[in-house]
Parts: structure tokens; sequence; C-alpha cells
């Protein structure tokens, strides 16, 4: 990728802020599940997005391994699979045995052909690839029980039963052993296939949640929590499906999408306020539940869709309504360096609610509102929200740290006063190495922050980035791959225990010190 510096020039400060790294405010110890993605049956995620058979990189699986490199240089770990909205309607067997065996269905979700080309026993290979772990849906909108069951007998079961000897005359012969589970997906919205109430929810999702601890007791089974914190049914859902299922399950999802609306990008800035509001909200539902049913368990949050969606400008164009394409390009949203933003401070949020957001997948991995983009026959590329996510991967280890944070506000419409700055911090006991990500939401100043390392006894800067631009809505594209890419943040000093930082506007930053 390319690197470029900010002109010293350019290093004009109007407004300071002062950060302190207290060692002993521990959240959590890093979870690599908090940096997980979602490949769903959507759009070119799948089909010209991670397999593309005729593709000069493709292995014999049909898998692009330029887009597998991407990948694994994304960071990403668990992946969630097959859906989202796709699996309320999915049959997880047609997509198993001989290829050319395979049925063509209609996928009502998104109004497209599915080919079944890549299914479990595919993706499971794919997973392999990237050194991810899968983590399963399965369908509770047209389907149930016996269906959850069979494909949790197909993929775990060692040998000796039919559905594990399927599993291995079709080439896998040791069991996936998949411990993650959905139980649905989104089943508080109208849009979703076998959409129901949550208490008739609640009442499947505990049984289904039963009978698959049955079959083994160590499975982690997710919940359907609310699609968006703007939902009529928003916190009481949470509360009437985990009074049914709480001690059956073992997270409560969260979905949550943003964008920039009427060109407000101070209060698109502050999206993250939102995010925290969501994740506050489900911890005190979740608890009241528990305290309720006199619980010893506390319930962790899966937050498996986030990101940012253009969803309104989807909704109101013609392309929503193209029907039966097989791998349509849908959702193929281009981001620019205010949307990376923003997901680096969303990312940030989830790190500063580790300790009750255990796990976490990006919406998601490839083409479809994706930090990685292809075109078929061609080059794959990443696009601005790639590098977050892929620095904050690569450098967050040991335990995660809230640092204090005394900075000025500034107003906006949505969200009230916002601070223009918020951090996060991660330091590693092991290693002696520790890491800051932080943001400037301001529109025009540069800010200089001071920052309290001493109790991280670091003594060097190892690495220090930026992902910023003078124009805030530059992207990466077809044509132009590497417009937006990390520079070097300048003027960085380390001295006495106190760092200093010149963070520019729209911008998000992290500092590598050991």
């Amino acid at each position: 990728m390319t690197i470029t510096s900010i002109p010293a020039e350019d290093l004009v400060t109007t407004a300071t802020a002062t950060v302190v790294v207290d060692r002993s405010a521990v959240v959590a110890p890093v979870n690599r599940r908090i940096f997980g993605s979602f490949v769903e049956h959507l759009g070119r995620c799948v089909y010209d997005g991670i397999y593309e058979p005729e593709h000069p990189t493709a292995n014999e699986d049909g898998f692009r391994l330029d887009v597998v490199e991407l990948v694994k240089e994304l960071g990403s770990t668990t992946i969630r699979y097959p859906g989202g909205n796709f699996v309320s309607g999915y049959r997880w067997e047609d997509g198993v045995g001989p290829r050319e065996q395979r049925p063509v269905r209609r996928d009502l979700a998104w109004h497209s052909l599915e080919s079944n080309q890549v299914g479990v026993d595919e993706f499971a290979r794919w997973c392999a690839l990237t050194n991810s772990e899968l983590m399963m849906a399965v369908n509770l909108g047209t389907r149930g029980i016996e269906a959850a069951l069979d494909l949790l007998e197909y993929t775990n079961h060692p040998s000796g039963t039919t559905l594990s000897e399927q599993r291995i005359a079709n080439g896998a012969r040791e069991p996936y052993n998949i411990r993650m589970w959905c139980l649905g997906n989104e089943m508080d919205g109208p849009w979703q296939i076998g959409h129901m109430s949550a208490e008739n929810y609640g009442r499947i999702a505990a049984r289904t949640a039963s009978a698959m601890k049955t079959a083994d007791k160590d499975l982690e089974l997710v919940v359907c929590g609310s699609s968006s914190s703007a939902m009529p049914t928003f916190g009481e859902w949470e509360r009437v499906v985990l009074e049914q299922c709480y001690e059956d399950v073992d997270y409560i999802s969260c979905h949550a999408y943003y964008q920039e609306r009427n060109g407000d990008l101070g209060s698109y800035l502050a999206s993250s306020l939102d995010m925290q509001f969501f994740i506050e909200t489900v911890v005190a539902t979740a608890d009241h539940v528990k305290h309720k049913l006199r619980s010893k368990k506390t319930m962790q949050l899966s937050f498996d869709e986030w990101n940012i969606w253009y969803l309104d400008e989807f909704q109101a164009s013609q392309v929503s309504q193209v029907e039966w394409e097989h791998a349509p390009r849908l959702l193929e949203d281009v981001y620019s360096v205010a949307d990376a933003v923003v997901f680096g401070n969303l990312l940030i949020t989830l790190l500063k609610n580790h300790d009750r957001v255990a796990a976490a997948s990006l919406a998601q991995l490839v083409n479809v509102i994706a930090p990685i983009m292809t075109e078929p026959g061609g080059p794959a590329w990443r696009q601005a929200t790639f590098f977050p996510f892929s620095v904050t991967s690569r450098l967050a280890r040991g335990e995660v740290l809230r640092p204090r944070i005394d900075v000025g506000t500034y107003n906006t419409a949505v969200h009230g006063e916002a601070p223009l700055v918020d951090a996060v911090a991660t330091a590693d006991t092991a290693s002696g190495k520790s890491a800051l990500f932080l943001v400037n939401r301001s529109l025009s100043e540069w800010l200089e922050v001071t920052i309290n390392v001493a109790e991280l006894e670091a003594t060097v800067v190892e690495e220090a980035l930026t992902l910023h631009d003078e124009d805030a809505y530059a992207r990466n594209t077809l044509q132009d791959q590497d417009r937006v890419g990390l520079k070097p943040l300048e003027g960085v000093v380390l001295e006495g225990g106190i760092l200093t930082v010149s963070l520019p506007p729209v911008s998000w930053s992290a500092l590598a010190l050991g």
C-alpha cells in the first residue's frame, strides 16, 4: 500500500486534549472474536467476491487467493455465515454434495438466484485458508429445530451417523467443530422471512437452544436481539426474548449501521454515541432479566452486524428492485475517509465495551458494504474502511484499557454535545507493547493531544499512523485503488512518560509503543 506523509507546514493545532492511560483501568482481555466479520450469500459477497473459479488466482475450490491474502491482512477472525437475511430461507442441504447436482433456488431475502455452488463444506475450507473461525447461523425463519440439529450433526459429529458419514463422503473426514451458532437472524424485523413476535421467537429460540445443547452442552449460542436501536420494540424485544431463553443461550446479538444524512458530517462523526447507547441499553436489559430470574450467569453481547451502510440511497434506488439475477451488484458502497473515521470510532467503542461485547462481526467482508472490493477477472483492492480495522486488529493485544479523556465538545443536531476526541488503549504485559487508537471529530481543527502513558512504561514509539485527507470524501475506486491510505503521523514525541501528538481534523490514528 502507499503511505504518504503529512507536510510539516500543515501541522497547525488550534485546540487541545488530555488523555491519561491508567494501567489499572482494564476493560477486559482482548478476545480475538471482537475482530470478526460476516459473509452472506448476498450480491457479490460470495460469487465474484470470495469465489470466482475462472479468476487467474483461483484455487481448486474456486476461491480467489488474492482475496484470501487481503482477508489475512485485514485480520478478521470469526466469520459469521451464511446470513443475514439470506439464512431465513436457506436449506443447508442444498449446498453439500456434488456441485453439479445442487439445486438453483430463489433467495427471497434479496430476490436473487442462489446456485449453491458454495456451501458449508466449501466455506469451512475457505475459513481454513484465511485462518478464521466459522460462526454458523441456522434458519429459524422457514425452518426450525430439526434442520438446526441436522446441520449440527453434519458439521460437528465425528463419524458413525448418517449425516456425519455424509460429510466424510463429501471430503471432510474431520468434523468442523463449530462452536458459535446464531439462532436465526433479525427476527424482530418485518422484512425478515418468518418474522415473528418476541414471544414466539423467544419460544422457538429456547427450544432450539435446549435441543442443540443436548447434543453438545459446550456450544456457544447467540439469540437474536434488536436489528436497530430505532426499532419500536428495542429494549422490550430483548427483555421478552431473554426471559424465555436466558439460561440456554450465551450471547444476545446487536446490529447497527450508520451513514451520513443531510450533509451533517458533524453528527455523523459522533455516530459511536448511538452505538454506546445501544450497548448500554442491551446490557441494562440483560442484567434486569438476570436479576429477575435470579441467574448467576451474565449475558454477553455479540455485535454481529456493524458497519457504515448507505441504506437510504439503496432503498431509494432502482437497484433494490432488481429481481432473480445471480450475484447482482447490490450494496456496493464506496467508502470515504470520513466513513473510515466513523468506522474506526465504532471499533474503538466496541473495544471500550469489550467486557460485555465479547464478539463482533463487521458486516460484510467483500463487495457488499465491505472493506475489500473485487472486479470479475480483475483486481481486488482495499476500501478506506480497511485500514482502521487491519491496524487495530494487528496492534490490539493483551488487555483493553479505558483512558480518561479531558477535551472540549461540539454540538451536533442528532447526538447533542459530543467530545472532539475519542480513544482507547491496549497493553500487553508479556511483550511490553501497547497501542492507542484515537479519533479527532473536529471538522476543521487540528488537536494537540497530551497523553500520559507513564504506567505503560513505554520507551519508544514504534509506529504512528493516521487516516486523513484534505478531502474528507476521498475514496478508493477501481480506477484509483490507492487514492486513500495510511500516512505517517508526524511530530509525535514521547518523553518522560508523556506522549504528545497532533491529530488532523476528521482523522483516525493509531500509535504503537514499545
